[in-house]
């Protein structure tokens, strides 16, 4: 198989990422799946590149975007638990009410 191939596979996933990241502006949760989907097209261009190149540094470096990514993933879960005790619902635009 070709390269470029898997290249167009990941900016697809991308796209696909940010186009649910920026028209579905509802649901947190939708959105931090979006913003996964975009993070593992990133650690598939690294790991594309690392074994296209036959280099180490792209997987060294996808190993520290998945980290990275468990860490937000973490926090936006902890996050949207916290907003649903205390409102009960989900949607993103109510959240300017958290403001002080």
């Amino acid at each position: 198989m070709q390269i470029d191939f898997f290249f167009i596979t990941n900016l697809g996933l991308f796209i696909i990422g940010a186009l649910g990241t920026f028209l579905n502006r509802r649901n947190f949760l939708i959105m931090l799946l979006c913003i996964e989907i975009m993070l593992l097209s990133v650690n598939l261009n690294f790991l594309t590149a690392s074994a296209a190149l036959d280099d180490i540094t792209g997987q060294l470096f996808a190993l520290w975007v998945i980290t990275a990514a468990a860490a937000e993933t973490a926090i936006g879960l902890a996050l949207c638990v916290l907003y649903n005790r205390l409102r009960a619902t989900l949607d993103v635009e109510f959240m300017n009410l958290l403001k002080g």
